[in-house]
């Protein structure tokens, strides 16, 4: 599968890879991921089912370690740090766990090495299923739906960002709707083996006023990644590096220029 990437520039070494979370894409990244380009070469995939990138039956966190890999190889980029967030978090632990000797650091923002309970009647998949695209007229009509639904001004307009204009009037899904409705379960169950494990460095940051990271889920973040550091950024939701840029920007800085990074 060839991934659509976005390079967000930068020129320090080795790469940082990004990868965004479920019903995002690179495009995502572009501000934190510019500012981040002061210290790293940023690099961004749209993971697979996902904004500019091939859609395809299959949607496991192996299949989506593979793609990225494959991806990687053929800019010819060996080593690389690597930083993911929600999904792309638990994508990112999978490749460092299954890769330590190419994954130099490890960010997983606002995750944990554990199972989540989703399912595909969250509002939000109830709405985007409920929705028909080709009808549409705006996209503010598709953010007036998802709006009503969840009651969420940014989170209807997350949504709505999965839409592309059709030449022929109305709207399609860019995201592979049905495959990755019929994941969810799949995607919210913990990525990593009871033996999985990553030695190098690793920084989890997450949302003070997010759930997604409890003071629990320090003992499984430790088993599996015993070099790691928890980051709590105040104010902050499963978001920090929307809702607190300037904090979660200065955070992956100052741990992607510690000294106890290899070079």
């Amino acid at each position: 599968m060839q991934l659509f990437h976005r390079d967000l520039g930068g020129e320090g070494k080795p790469p940082l890879v990004v990868l965004h979370g479920l019903l995002g894409s690179s495009r995502n990244w572009l501000t934190t991921g510019a500012d981040l380009a002061t210290v790293r070469h940023v690099l961004a995939p749209d993971l697979r089912n996902h904004g500019s990138s091939p859609h395809a039956p299959e949607h496991t966190y192996a299949a989506m370690e593979a793609d990225v890999l494959a991806w990687l190889g053929g800019l010819g980029i060996e080593r690389f740090d690597l930083i993911g967030h929600s999904m792309g978090g638990k994508v990112a632990m999978h490749i460092a766990c299954n890769n330590p000797g190419r994954v130099t650091s490890l960010i997983a923002v606002d995750i944990a090495p554990r199972s989540y309970r989703l399912d595909s009647h969250t509002p939000e998949f109830t709405a985007m299923n409920a929705l028909h695209p080709e009808t549409l007229n705006s996209r503010q009509e598709a953010e007036d739906a998802f709006l009503a639904a969840v009651g969420d001004l940014g989170t209807a307009k997350f949504l709505a960002t999965n839409l592309d204009r059709r030449e022929e009037g109305g709207f399609k899904w860019k995201i592979n709707l049905p495959v990755l409705t019929a994941s969810v379960a799949t995607l919210g169950q913990s990525p990593l083996a009871p033996t999985d494990r990553y030695d190098g460095p690793a920084l989890f940051i997450a949302g003070e006023e997010s759930g997604y990271v409890r003071d629990m889920d320090g003992d499984p973040i430790a088993a599996h990644f015993p070099n790691a550091t928890i980051h709590r950024i105040p104010g902050a939701g499963h978001n920090p590096h929307i809702d607190s840029r300037a904090a979660f920007v200065e955070a992956v800085r100052g741990f992607l220029e510690s000294d106890s990074l290899p070079g």
